[in-house]
């Protein structure tokens, strides 16, 4: 790949090229058209579409940014993105103002989306469950305690929240944690409501969903490296026994979460006579006590944010169950496209195969994502990690002119880079973007190309 010039030598370049420009440009794109396309990794890219006028540009100065210009979708933006693009081995661009297409290349085409497929899930949920709604987890038993006695099993019943955990486990997060329902808490309430002694067992009951605890199409890699624990309604710390990376994740997530919550009640003076186990609540089972998600809008935030794959992907269980009555990857998967679909976000040959875009079969266009983007920006732009401060961008962008001006969900996985999102440009517009790089080779990085684009956005006024 041939290194990229300093935005602004780009830019002198082309002043030349430009200045007589008066009429309509057309550049030739290598964009594929249609639902059957080649593979957009080893598609080679050759230029995209500029659809307004264009005037003389000044060369700028070097080490100073140019002024904003009032060029619109002009010369001055594909002079700056033209060479990002041609150094792309494969993907799409869009950069749209509202319904205005302002830069566009292969933006049509399917291509491996890797966690840009968390903005669909994000705009679902949001929209299918209601950014007010908490996922609730409770504790029950087949009748209320007597003189602090449990006749029979004390369940714990999962509800699909993510964030469940030991206040251990959220201690070992970074200082600005994502969102936190305490075991802890569940715990203390239960002795709270009167127990002290279970003639029986804590039992995990993760029927709210189904047992599949991987996705078929995520690489074992990704498994094995702990990208994301073991899938259930019952979820506790994120599903893992030792946390990191890569951890070790449960063996049996609802037995496992079991034992750490009858560890939790051992340690506030509770007894068991028999071991934790797993297994569905007796029917008629009463509610003891119980504990609330974060808002689902907080657990939105926090997973795109932080690119959180297992929130991702339980947000997608309950919306198939919530949809279609089926906790499961399939029924969800199918609710966001018909959610999507209903909104008028395109999504001809989009691929939903999860949630969290850990998935290699997943496709996405560019098209799909700066629609969703325009669309739901209300609900997505605050939502989003910010360049240079916070999220997976806390460490992109320091110190440059697009820090604290870009908003976006990064995406990474072998071979795919991507970025999308929002970026505030110094003449006051909200442009809203997507760029997936797609073949990139082993050991190699997007983030000049990245970089390059951003500094354009931000700097060149449409």
């Amino acid at each position: 790949m041939t290194p990229l010039l300093d935005w602004r030598d780009r830019l002198g370049l082309a002043v030349a090229a430009v200045a007589s420009v008066v009429m309509v440009v057309t550049i030739a794109t290598g964009a594929i058209s249609g639902v059957e396309r080649s593979d957009p990794r080893t598609a080679a890219p050759h230029g995209a579409t500029v659809t307004t006028p264009a005037s003389a540009l000044a060369t700028a100065e070097p080490g100073v940014e140019p002024p904003p210009t009032s060029l619109g979708p002009s010369a001055a933006l594909a002079a700056a993105l033209d060479p990002v693009w041609s150094d792309t081995p494969g993907g799409c661009i869009s950069v749209v103002d509202g319904d205005r297409v302002l830069y566009e290349a292969n933006d049509e085409a399917t291509v491996v989306p890797a966690s840009l497929t968390k903005l669909l899930t994000a705009a679902a949920a949001l929209e299918g469950l209601g950014a007010d709604a908490r996922l609730r987890t409770e504790v029950r038993a087949a009748a209320p305690p007597v003189d602090g006695v449990v006749a029979g099993d004390l369940w714990l019943v999962g509800g699909g929240d993510p964030v469940l955990g030991t206040d251990v486990w959220a201690s070992q997060m970074d200082s600005s944690p994502p969102p936190h329902t305490s075991l802890d808490v569940l715990a203390d309430r239960v002795v709270a409501a009167g127990v002290r002694r279970v003639e029986g067992r804590v039992v995990g009951d993760e029927s709210r969903y189904d047992a599949e605890r991987y996705v078929d199409t995520w690489p074992d890699r990704l498994i094995a490296d702990g990208e994301v624990g073991p899938l259930s309604a019952l979820t506790v710390n994120d599903g893992f026994l030792i946390w990191g990376h890569p951890g070790v994740p449960f063996d049996d997530p609802p037995t496992d979460a079991a034992v750490v919550f009858a560890e939790l009640l051992a340690a506030r003076g509770v007894s068991f006579t028999a071991p934790a186990d797993a297994g569905p609540a007796g029917a008629g089972a009463v509610e003891v006590a119980a504990v609330e998600s974060p808002t689902v809008g907080e657990l939105v935030q926090a997973m795109l944010r932080d690119s959180d794959n297992g929130t991702a992907e339980l947000l997608v269980k309950e919306l198939g169950l919530q949809r279609f009555g089926q906790g499961s990857t399939a029924a969800g998967v199918r609710a966001v496209g018909e959610i999507l679909t209903r909104a008028g976000i395109p999504l001809a040959g989009v691929i939903l195969a999860d949630g969290s875009g850990l998935s290699d079969a997943a496709r996405l266009t560019c098209t799909s994502v700066t629609t969703l983007l325009t669309m739901k920006s209300a609900d997505l732009a605050g939502m989003l990690a910010v360049a240079g401060r916070d999220g997976t961008l806390a460490r992109r962008f320091v110190g440059t002119p697009v820090a604290g001006r870009l908003r976006a969900k990064t995406g990474s996985l072998d071979g795919v880079a991507a970025l999308g999102g929002y970026v505030d440009n110094r003449s006051g517009t909200t442009l809203a973007f997507a760029y997936v790089v797609n073949g990139l080779t082993h050991g190699s990085s997007a983030s000049s190309l990245q970089d390059a684009l951003a500094a354009a956005l931000v700097s060149i006024a449409p």
